[in-house]
């Protein structure tokens, strides 16, 4: 059947000639067109036989309406999208209304603390760094944490659970029944004679013993076994003999430098040894009290044999044996000529650094350690004289970080850093104590940096409840780098030290800092503003306790 085009296309384009009026008529029978009298030149053809090109060209070319399925198959996907669109927007504004409704809008915590482990025997066989992979959850990307309004917010919570409670002072039966070997042997009483804390033990051995063959620092550490060497062949010499038998000086340090890290305190040890009445132990940071005396030789390491005490105390064995020259002397024994020589040790981990006990001690005091380093110390010198030197935290953090970070070091990856440790800090807060919080060992090893070690103030009042204040001596480094002299000064009088002539203070006071910056870490320049503002806000109430204990405004540290 034919239709005339010239008519037929001004028709719509569903089912076109079969509505095609003019061309089949009101009663669909075929006519002639009245446009080209039936002479149909342009002949369309239905049914299944193909158009001619050019017509159905020309019906698109001209008629608008022919697109219009096209249009509609689009209009429907434009829908579809828009409506999975709509969908989505509420799915995301349904999550974001509930996360802020938790309090999750602003970065949830990564770590979540549950209970304290009260057994001690929890690490048999298990090492500090299993114990981290533990509690360790997925890691979180913080990187775009950079704003100082969001992570204020933090602080402010962490403020908000600041409490400065007096710990309860274990009695000292309590500790002999958790140290009992230690108690046996250091004794109670010490010799008069002598300034430095020592007394003389018998000996047991024979000539073809090694006193220092089961030392745990010779064997762990090959640079340790020189000193030992020479302390073998000079051991016979410094026996005191007495009725058949034969004694042995043994010594406890008068004086503990006891902290900060990255505070000048090895370069307060470098110039104190200088004095000629000044003796330290044969390694400059043993860390008996807080690390060795658990079996810890690297945290990373985990748990290896305890080193009992008297691994310590040979440690003080050169120190004994000069003592021991000054007690046995002419002058001493016609005269009662008295020791002056003290000794010193300067472990910077003593003053924080109790880490360990939830592994040894009973937790029964809600995650607060039951017994503190200071409590053990204080058992056996209750006149030992602390040394403390402090500077402002926020550097102080800083400069651990450079120091201790192994690769990657930069201002961005610092305060990255400096954010999640206050999520984790804050979300322990959340469930725990203050004091509960700085001594966690499962948080501390957790924290990318170290904030707990710049808290001084609830170290130093813990301390304080077992110390009298001037027992305590607290500098400060920046007083310390400004005016050495000074510095030493007050040094040597709390220690009770002879003066020294212009010579010997010279030597002292003007030879160049210790242990300062590495020139790879100066590179990287100061930290970012903004963490540096974070921390300061931080460290802002802990600061204030210190100045307010310690009655001296230098401590807020408001000018660096």
């Amino acid at each position: 059947m034919r239709y005339c085009i010239n008519c037929c296309i001004h028709l719509l384009p569903n089912d076109l000639h079969r509505h095609c009026f003019k061309c089949c008529g009101p009663k669909r029978i075929n006519q002639k067109c009245p446009v080209c009298k039936g002479e149909s030149k342009i002949p369309l053809y239905r049914d299944s036989k193909q158009m001619k090109l050019l017509a159905v060209l020309e019906v698109r070319t001209d008629h608008s309406e022919s697109w219009n399925g096209f249009f509609c198959l689009r209009k429907g996907k434009l829908c579809s999208l828009i409506f999975g669109l709509i969908i989505m927007t509420l799915v995301m504004a349904s999550y974001i209304l509930t996360g802020a409704k938790h309090g999750l809008l602003l970065i949830p915590s990564p770590f979540h603390y549950g209970a304290f482990t009260s057994n001690p025997s929890l690490m048999d066989n298990e090492s500090l760094s299993d114990m981290k992979d533990h509690y360790q959850p997925s890691k979180m990307n913080i990187s775009y944490i950079k704003d100082y309004p969001s992570i204020k917010l933090i602080i402010d919570t962490i403020t908000s659970k600041i409490e400065f409670i007096t710990r309860q002072r274990p009695d000292l039966e309590e500790l002999r029944k958790q140290e009992p070997h230690m108690f046996s042997v250091i004794p109670n009483k010490f010799l008069p004679n002598s300034k430095n804390p020592c007394w003389y033990e018998e000996y047991r051995g024979n000539t073809t013993t090694d006193p220092y063959a089961t030392n745990s620092y010779a064997l762990y550490s090959k640079r340790f076994r020189i000193i030992f060497d020479y302390l073998r062949k000079v051991f016979w010499n410094h026996l005191y003999h007495y009725k058949d038998k034969h004694y042995r000086l043994r010594c406890l340090p008068h004086f503990y430098i006891i902290g900060q890290p990255k505070c000048g305190t090895t370069d307060l040890y470098d110039r104190l040894r200088l004095h000629p009445d000044v003796r330290f132990s044969a390694i400059k940071e043993p860390h008996w009290w807080t690390r060795k005396r658990f079996g810890i030789i690297r945290l990373r390491d985990g748990f290896h044999d305890r080193y009992p005490v008297e691994d310590y105390l040979d440690l003080f064995d050169l120190a004994a044996h000069q003592i021991q020259g000054v007690l046995q002397s002419e002058a001493a024994k016609e005269h009662g000529k008295m020791n002056n020589i003290i000794i010193g040790e300067a472990s910077a981990s003593t003053m924080w650094d109790n880490n360990a006990w939830i592994f040894f001690y009973d937790n029964g005091t809600e995650g607060e350690p039951p017994f503190l380093i200071q409590d053990f110390i204080h058992a056996f010198q209750p006149n030992a004289k602390l040394i403390i030197m402090l500077r402002d935290p926020v550097e102080r953090l800083y400069s651990d970080y450079l120091y201790f970070a192994s690769a990657n070091k930069s201002v961005e990856d610092f305060h990255e850093k400096v954010a999640e440790s206050l999520q984790l800090f804050e979300n322990c807060l959340l469930d725990y104590s203050l004091r509960a919080c700085v001594y966690n060992n499962t948080l501390n090893n957790a924290m990318p940096v170290r904030l707990q070690v710049g808290l001084y103030v609830v170290y130093l009042l813990d301390w304080l409840t077992v110390f009298d204040k001037d027992q305590i001596l607290v500098l400060r480094l920046e007083d310390h780098a400004s005016n050495v002299k000074c510095t030493m000064h007050m040094v040597f009088q709390f220690l009770d030290l002879e003066p020294l002539s212009e010579k010997q203070e010279a030597l002292i006071t003007k030879s160049p800092a210790s242990n300062t910056r590495r020139p790879e870490d100066r590179s990287l320049g100061p930290m970012l503003p903004t963490t540096k503002a974070i921390l300061k806000d931080f460290y802002r109430p802990f600061n204030t306790k210190l100045a307010q204990v310690l009655f001296d405004d230098a401590f807020l540290w408001k000018r660096t």
